[in-house]
């Protein structure tokens, strides 16, 4: 799944494409919105939020979420038609959302209450790191990847950055919240993670951008760890894959 740092990303991709310019075409392909024709309208802003996307065009405002398979795509197509969901063309541009998990046609004035439940984003203006802390540990018996994977804590995380944050703690996926010795050094360093992916493809949380280097333990499952050579582990049986160094994380 998509996380923040490529949502960000994507939304700087479709801001440099489309903002300031006039749709010539706009082909939503969703039953429920089939007859919004935006066709003249400028597209005045692309914003994104935690996992979300807003490509905001005169009165309305196109909220997007990649989910699982998600995309948007520039140019020429790269997957069968029947996979895309709008179709947004400029007069030398175009923009293909594909297989959106979400897509709705909303008022623009209004738009961000669709996202009025999210934590505080963590490549946002509004991220807080004292808000976040408050959130991470608002139930403390519940498991610390569960809890960073819940977007009403902070916007963003997705399951790579959540396996990652676990080992730089040194716990395990399962543990309960309240063995964080330092919650703000943990939310602390989730910003930091995706603040300095914000801008590249090839995800890193090692700090080694190198080929087959970037990540501690994230599908990873059999390797040797990086700090004390031990087998990672994984368990593919819940909800989420996750992976754990069982010498490094309690």
């Amino acid at each position: 799944m998509p996380e923040g740092d490529t949502v960000f990303r994507t939304a700087e991709k479709l801001r440099t494409a489309l903002v300031g310019k006039a749709l010539t075409r706009c082909d939503v392909r969703v039953p429920r919105y089939a007859t919004v024709d935006l066709t003249g309208e400028i597209v005045d802003e692309v914003v994104s939020r935690g996992k979300h996307l807003f490509v905001r065009v005169g009165p309305a405002s196109i909220h997007s979420h990649l989910k699982m398979d998600g995309s948007w795509q520039l140019g020429a197509l790269r997957v069968p038609q029947h996979t895309v969901r709008i179709i947004l063309e400029t007069a030398d541009c175009r923009a293909s959302g594909v297989d959106l998990g979400v897509l709705e046609i909303l008022d623009r004035k209004a738009d961000m209450d669709a996202v009025a439940y999210l934590g505080p984003d963590l490549l946002g203006d509004d991220w807080s790191a004292a808000t976040a802390v408050e959130n991470l540990c608002a139930d403390p018996d519940r498991p610390l990847a569960e809890t960073l994977l819940d977007q009403r804590v902070m916007a963003g995380v997705g399951n790579v950055y959540a396996n990652e944050l676990c080992f730089v703690v040194g716990l395990r996926p399962t543990t309960a919240v309240t063995e964080v010795k330092n919650p703000l050094r943990l939310v602390t360093r989730a910003q930091q993670m995706l603040w300095a992916n914000r801008s590249r493809v090839n995800r890193t949380t090692t700090g080694d951008t190198k080929p087959g280097r970037e990540l501690w333990v994230y599908g990873r499952a059999g390797k040797p760890c990086r700090r004390c050579g031990t087998p990672i582990e994984t368990d593919k049986g819940g909800d989420r894959v996750t992976y754990w160094c069982p010498s490094c994380q309690r």
